[in-house]
């Protein structure tokens, strides 16, 4: 059947614009009423609405939909748009009509009636198939021909672009992303390289590409192709897996893996050859046999670089006596009624007296007291108060204390009664920022202050640190906090370990239990943890702490349980948190927040307000959590909300489905599109807590997490519990995870760059690349049988 005959089949309507009811600029979802010319459906009427995602049309100008005639409960009939074509002037007198319109300047109706005559019939189409068309027009100045292309292009393109990228299989909101960045030659710019897309758009992978490209004749062993792939697998790898680079011995083999996938496998050596055409591309850089996405490579080379200006600064060594340091210290003690032990007093003098410092430790060895005095002796040494309403409006307050989360810096700020925010708010970023592809020369302003304080310092990933440290500077000392038996950050790197273990960095780590005088059961499991070792009384009900021993089959039934008591004795949702490591299975996230959410948030008349996103059902009164940063809305990465109010389409002017939540009084709104941002916070991950703490944590381990199970991602979740913790499932899981460590290393290059300052060496690492004559070095098979953890949980 010819196309001509199936597009007869589809049905359309054809009409001009009447009026334009709603028009949407951030998705283009319009509104519109039409005065129908023709029409291959039952409609009869001279008059229809039309909806669907299409740019703002323009008057008297025609246009062709194509989709369905629906009826709506409320609006009655409308034409639900998947599709759409502006009609061209096909006659003589339209097209001149057209041309000499105030959409093309400096083409009188003389000048169109000259192209018309002289190119016949179908100008408007010739023209826009091949422009050379209009050199032999008569007294056609070159100027003015370019001019009348250019704007042919511009107000015929996206309408012919989203047509043809339709066709391609792509939806409204993909297709707006791919025409906002090359405009009228996005259908040519894919037809020359369909991969090109993977480096250019963000939510379209190799597989999305390569199947474009095979659709377009793109060979097995096309460059652009094999160079997709490699940029796919070095992305994906070092954001997966948390590695700032990966050994060519891995990504090698993994290349010629995914390629082979639906095509003839690609001979090894024509894909080392790619990697070093991206090398000296720039794309990709290339150090001895790692290979790393430049972001990150310059990431670590611009921290280091930072780290060794502020240990440079030698400037706070004699700033003031021992004498005056202990007489501030003492005075200190009896005014809080406290006495500092000799490594809490260690801490304290060293971040006093060093440009950087690091205090790491456990839950309960004071880290938060140690803070306190920290910023009190600063204040009274440097005669620099603390209350900033004793600041004039043009003096700098000295003080900044950040965290990565926002739920951390909320924290922060609790317990030292000192402002605190994320370090996305401090950097004065108001969206999601753009990595970095390569050095920055540019000069970045300045934070303001004197005494930087970085909490939950294990959270910051290798991009995150270099954003900050090069905004540090000279004159302001640094104290990174954290505890780094912790989980890693989600983001690629191991900033706070590296740190710590390159012995470049003043370092104070807090070992003695200063909680232990509350009895807390729950810091003496996390440090016997810490120490590999499980207690003989795991099993045995304490004042803080309970195991349930239970089968995964049993798990949510008990989960369930566990929570439905805890809401009957009067505590809030807010906190109470479950927290588990896999979200897929029985014993999963996503399983166990549809369970709960039947039992603390039901709808069992069906008259409580729900809106439906895929498989997610939100209500009023959910617990839900934020997927990713948005500081515009004042909102990041692990916050936790409720929603307070669902609006329907029907019921507001945006004709918007919208879900506001309310973050402890911040009230965000989401419309349909952006409710992929969040999701239900009845169970979460256990990397999503991080930086959060909780009255009450639940948290189920059974054997079914085993490739989870690991010492550093249960000590994270327990630690998490300020109140109660109540284990739940099998103990032999718990025990195997404590005895297991994080056999998945990452992979960075801070630590041993950072160790050549030690030495006093400058010099750089050295370059050594791959090339035609080394490659052969690369073992095939290594890499082929890795799955990690990670696969099923950090970017989730």
């Amino acid at each position: 059947m010819g196309q001509d005959s199936m597009q007869q089949k589809e049905p359309y309507v054809k009409g001009r614009l009447l009026v334009t009811i709603f028009y949407n600029e951030s998705n283009l979802y319009s509104v519109v009423r039409i005065r129908v010319e023709e029409t291959n459906t039952s409609w009869a009427e001279r008059e229809l609405m039309v909806t669907g995602y299409f740019p703002s049309l323009e008057e008297e100008t025609t246009y062709t939909f194509y989709g369905q005639l629906k009826e709506h409960p409320k609006f009655g009939p409308q034409f639900h748009v998947s599709r759409f074509q502006k009609e061209m002037p096909q006659s003589k007198q339209g097209t001149i009509q057209y041309l000499s319109s105030d959409l093309f300047e400096g083409i009188g109706k003389k000048t169109a009636e000259r192209i018309v005559d002289h190119i016949g019939e179908g100008a408007l189409r010739k023209i826009l198939a091949d422009p050379s068309i209009l050199d032999d027009v008569p007294q056609l100045a070159k100027t003015k021909a370019e001019s009348l292309i250019n704007s042919l292009k511009e107000h015929q393109g996206l309408e012919h672009v989203m047509v043809g990228l339709t066709d391609l299989g792509f939806g409204p909101q993909l297709s707006m992303k791919i025409f906002s960045l090359y405009k009228e030659d996005s259908l040519s710019v894919i037809e020359k390289n369909p991969y090109i897309l993977v480096e250019d758009i963000e939510g379209i992978g190799f597989k999305r590409a390569d199947q474009i490209g095979i659709q377009l004749g793109f060979t097995g062993g096309h460059p652009d192709r094999m160079k997709a792939a490699i940029l796919h697998l070095l992305d994906d790898l070092t954001y997966k897996e948390g590695h700032t680079y990966v050994e060519a011995e891995e990504l090698l083999p993994a290349v010629v893996e995914l390629l082979a996938h639906h095509q003839e496998e690609i001979p090894f050596e024509d894909i080392s050859k790619q990697v070093l055409a991206l090398g000296e591309e720039g794309k990709i850089i290339i150090e001895e046999r790692k290979i790393f996405m430049p972001s990150l490579y310059f990431s670590e080379k611009g921290l280091v670089t930072s780290i060794e200006r502020i240990l440079a600064d030698d400037s706070f060594l004699d700033e003031f006596p021992e004498s005056e340091f202990l007489l501030a210290l003492g005075e200190l003690e009896e005014a809080l009624g406290v006495e500092y032990a000799p490594s809490q007093k260690e801490a304290i003098e060293k971040a006093l007296k060093s440009g950087m410092m690091i205090l790491t430790g456990g839950p309960g060895t004071g880290k938060t007291t140690v803070i306190k005095g920290i910023v009190e002796i600063y204040s009274k040494l440097h005669g620099k108060p603390l209350d900033k309403k004793e600041y004039k409006e043009e003096e700098v307050y000295p003080y900044v204390l950040v965290a990565p989360t926002g739920r951390a810096a909320k924290r922060m700020q609790e317990s030292t009664g000192l402002n605190a925010m994320t370090i996305h708010r401090l950097l004065g970023w108001k969206g999601q920022e753009e990595e970095q592809e390569e050095e920055d020369d540019e000069p970045v302003p300045f934070i303001k202050g004197s005494l930087l304080i970085i909490d939950e310092s294990s959270m910051v990933d290798s991009w995150l640190a270099h954003q900050l440290f090069k905004r540090i500077p000279k004159g302001m000392q640094v104290i990174m906090v954290g505890d780094d038996d912790q989980l890693p950050s989600v983001g690629p790197g191991q900033v706070l370990k590296d740190l710590i273990e390159s012995n470049v960095i003043p370092t104070v780590q807090l070992t003695d239990i200063y909680r232990q005088a509350e009895g807390s059961s729950i810091i003496e499991l996390a440090h016997s943890m810490k120490e590999g070792t499980v207690p003989a009384n795991l099993t045995e009900p304490q004042k803080d702490r309970s195991f349930i021993q239970c089968t995964t089959a049993q798990l949510p039934d008990v989960v369930e349980k566990v929570v439905a008591n805890a809401t009957k004795k009067g505590y809030a949702l807010r906190d109470i948190q479950v927290l588990a490591p896999m979200y897929r299975g029985a014993a999963g996230i996503d399983e166990l927040n549809k369970r709960l959410q039947e039992i603390v948030n039901p709808n069992l008349d069906g008259k409580r307000k729900e809106l439906k996103f895929g498989e997610v059902v939100f209500r009023i009164g959910d617990k839900v959590l934020q997927l990713v940063n948005q500081p515009e809305q004042n909102v990041f990465n692990g916050d936790m909300g409720e929603v307070i109010s669902i609006f329907y389409a029907k019921e507001n002017t945006e004709k918007e489905d919208m879900v506001i939540v309310s973050y402890d009084g911040n009230e965000v709104t989401y419309t349909r599109q952006d409710l992929n941002q969040i999701t239900h916070a009845f169970c979460c991950s256990i990397h999503k807590s991080q930086g959060s703490e909780f009255p009450i944590v639940i948290i189920p381990v059974v054997r079914g997490y085993y490739r989870m199970l690991r010492r550093n991602l249960l000590y994270t979740a327990i630690t998490r519990s300020k109140r109660f913790l109540i284990l739940c499932g099998e103990t032999s899981a718990f025990r195997l995870g404590v005895e297991r460590t994080d056999d998945l290393q990452r992979r960075t290059m801070l630590k041993s760059m950072l160790q050549l300052l030690g030495t006093g060496g400058d010099e750089e690492m050295e370059h050594v690349a791959l090339t035609e004559d080394t490659w052969e070095k690369v073992n095939p098979m290594i890499g082929m049988e890795n799955v990690t953890p990670n696969d099923f949980e950090l970017n989730s």
